[in-house]
């Protein structure tokens, strides 16, 4: 039996993707050729206690001066650094056994709050970095007041650029740049986003592993923003705050695929927007386990851009609730579309597919559109929900946040759909246990009226658990 359209369109992305991945690992093994410039043979100390930001950055400099190559970070040293800029043709390689550490004072960074990043290319081309080391951005510094509920952080507000206590800088960025590789790599300890990419072409995120404090606001794994022909693949990401994160603040996001990728968070897993004035087209998330998330599969688009041609697929969640300082109710899957403010144009959303998906969560899934922004052709196929209470924070709300409603009370529904047209259901299983069923759940489906059409189901169903 042929496999169907869909899948078949999946599995050439994913082939054509690993395809494209083994020949940079192919390209990156013979790249012994390439001139080394240690840092140590600049000056750099390594103790953890004395800046060596002049020592790294001259080794950049006469590597990108002589054609491009690697800069070395040797195991055993920590490595303390200030704002370092890495150029075209250069690839770090911080040594397993060695950390690069980021400074903690403001002083450290450039004036303007957009540069703000431990290491940062900008306008690079062939830019990389790899070693299986660690970088660290010593963001436990730049906690104020520890709080199991949310931490209160640092703010450094002086320029009025950014707001409140989101102040504070990012961990690895890349601007403007092309063909950028980061591969066998450990983030840890950002002190707001770890891994940035800004307008970019032509990236590839492989093995890396991002730790982020699990109190800790904004600090995302791998934020997105305005870049194009992006690939993600066999990533752990374990963090506080949105996952996997696609922007559009200046541009569309297009071609971006995600696969093989672990990720746990306080927030959404993987989240269109918040900024969200441009388009995303032409995604495939495939083979990615989600694990105590707040959101799993989250679309909240609030600035007028679209969506469109998306494809989720071979995904396993569970979702749980957190408490309600964090956005998100434990929805499995959450794709919303209304305008941020009242001046705010909504965006639509269009041709998404849900194929192989499990989940067992403490909340249903969340579909809303508005009036001027529906949700078109959203299709589930093959996908398996369980519905468990295990935590004690309350439910019983629908969560629109950011901005929008914010919490309203509710009845908790399996699945909840407003402002849709076209939504098709193929054999899609619902089971409740019986902790679910005695705390606040209403009906499977939750229509709401006169907003809904053109629905299609084959083989749903719904059914009570006969475990706890």
């Amino acid at each position: 039996m042929a496999p169907p359209p869909l899948l078949l369109i999946s599995l050439l992305l994913l082939s054509l993707t690993n395809s494209q991945c083994l020949d940079m690992l192919h390209r990156s093994d013979i790249s012994d050729g390439l001139d080394t410039f240690s840092v140590t043979e600049y000056g750099a100390i390594g103790d953890g206690k004395h800046y060596d930001t002049a020592a790294i950055q001259a080794a950049i400099d006469a590597c990108h001066k002589s054609g491009g190559g690697r800069v070395l970070l040797p195991s055993g040293g920590d490595y303390l650094t200030a704002t370092v800029r890495l150029k075209s043709g250069v690839t770090l390689v911080v040594q397993k056994g060695a950390r690069l550490l980021g400074g903690t004072k403001e002083g450290d960074y450039p004036k303007e709050s957009a540069r703000w990043y431990v290491v940062l290319a900008e306008n690079a081309t062939g830019v990389g970095i790899t070693g299986g080391g660690e970088i660290n951005g010593q963001g436990g510094e730049f906690v104020v007041l520890e709080n199991e509920r949310k931490n209160v952080m640092v703010s450094w507000n002086a320029t009025g650029k950014c707001l409140g206590d989101e102040c504070r800088p990012r961990l690895v960025g890349f601007l403007d740049s092309k063909d950028v590789k980061v591969w066998d790599l450990t983030l840890n300890q950002p002190a707001y986003w770890c891994l940035h990419l800004v307008r970019c072409h032509n990236s590839w995120i492989h093995n890396i592993s991002i730790f982020g404090d699990f109190n800790t606001p904004n600090n995302d794994g791998i934020d997105i923003e305005d870049s194009n022909n992006t690939r993600i693949s066999k990533c752990h990401i374990d963090t506080g705050d949105d996952a996997i994160c696609p922007k559009s603040s200046t541009g569309p996001v297009v071609k971006l695929t995600v696969t093989d990728c672990w990720i746990r968070t306080k927030s959404s897993a993987i989240k269109f927007g918040s900024a969200s004035y441009f388009d995303f087209r032409q995604f495939l998330f495939d083979n990615i386990t989600i694990v105590e998330s707040h959101r799993g599969l989250a679309v909240q688009i609030r600035d007028g851009g679209n969506v469109r041609n998306i494809v989720f697929s071979n995904i396993k969640i569970s979702t749980r609730y957190y408490d309600p300082l964090w956005w998100g109710r434990a929805e499995p899957i959450y794709i919303t579309s209304c305008p941020r403010f009242s001046y705010s144009k909504s965006g639509s959303i269009s041709n998404i597919r849900f194929e192989n998906i499990s989940a067992v969560s403490e909340n249903g899934i969340f579909l809303s559109g508005t009036n001027h922004g529906l949700l078109r052709d959203i299709k589930f196929k093959n996908v398996n929900l369980t519905y468990k209470r295990w935590t004690k924070y309350p439910g019983g709300l629908f969560d629109y946040r950011p901005d929008c409603q914010g919490l309203v009370k509710h009845n908790t529904a399996g699945l909840m759909v407003e402002h849709v047209s076209g939504l098709d259901i193929q054999n899609v299983n619902m089971k409740w246990s019986k902790s679910s069923l005695i705390s606040g759940w209403g009906a499977p489906l939750y229509f709401r009226p006169n907003t809904v059409d053109k629905l299609s189901f084959h083989e749903w169903q719904s059914e009570k658990s006969l475990d706890n």
